[in-house]
């Protein structure tokens, strides 16, 4: 082999590993936050990756929906029984034409506006911060009618098919439910359960999935079974309630750094 293709392949192996550690890192701190409090990975991993330019949007995308699918279906073992199926359907009957919607976007402003793209995704996030800690008091909760899940869904579904990051509007939704802490984590990972396998299908019928996306997919797989085994066995000593305020300042540290870079 010619010594300049084996030097040409040592270098690109060598900017896979400094970008696939990290990438595996992130993905690890994200996972744990998912797990405990059943939101965040897609907007801790999208936002993070793409701060420090680790790789494009629409690649962290790709793994985001993988390594979601894998933590939604550790976490909801056994668990199905507790939700309202009705919910979960009407929600994602919403999110499907939503995310083809997004796709759609990304394809777009990832060609010509990738600088836009940053700037929504880091309103995005700080909006999703803040919807998530301004939740009503309980008293106040009552169940929301069902066009209100289809809404919610189709606006995730736009969030989802750009970024791979469709929590923030049913989070919205959600906690505004007079479902306990622990159910509402369970609605969201089922959602994102569908979401994930409608996405990656979409991803691969557009004919959009690479052999890189699919490397690093293959690789975090594992990291994420762990970290999930970890917080289910072993959570840490503080409330679903504390998480999601330490999910809020993570996400409004990552926000900003997306929108005043």
């Amino acid at each position: 082999m010619p010594r300049n293709r084996i030097n040409s392949l040592g270098y690109k192996y060598i900017m896979l590993v400094e970008t696939l550690l990290p990438f595996m890192a992130i993905i690890a701190v994200a996972t744990y936050v998912q797990s405990i409090a059943g939101f965040a990975l897609g907007m801790i991993v999208m936002g993070t990756v793409t701060t420090f330019n680790l790789v494009p949007i629409a690649f962290t995308s790709v793994v985001i929906s993988s390594v979601t699918l894998m933590n939604s279906i550790f976490i909801l073992k056994g668990c199905f029984g507790q939700l309202n199926k009705r919910i979960v359907i009407i929600t994602v009957a919403g999110m499907l034409p939503g995310m083809f919607i997004g796709l759609t976007l990304l394809e777009y402003l990832s060609s010509s506006f990738n600088e836009v793209l940053q700037t929504i995704l880091g309103i995005a996030i700080i909006g999703a911060g803040i919807s998530m800690i301004l939740k009503s008091p309980h008293k106040d909760r009552k169940h929301s009618k069902e066009p209100t899940f289809f809404c919610a869904g189709t606006a995730s579904g736009i969030l989802n098919g750009m970024f791979s990051m469709g929590g923030p509007p049913l989070v919205y939704i959600f906690y505004r439910q007079p479902f306990t802490l622990n159910l509402i984590r369970l609605y969201l990972l089922s959602i994102f359960f569908v979401s994930s396998i409608s996405r990656l299908a979409m991803v691969g019928i557009r004919g959009e999935l690479t052999s890189d996306m699919l490397l690093f997919s293959a690789v975090c797989i594992p990291i994420v079974l762990g970290v999930s085994w970890l917080a289910k066995h072993y959570p840490p000593p503080i409330s679903l309630d504390t998480m999601r305020k330490i999910a809020f300042c993570m996400l409004m540290v990552i926000g900003s750094s997306l929108l005043f870079r």
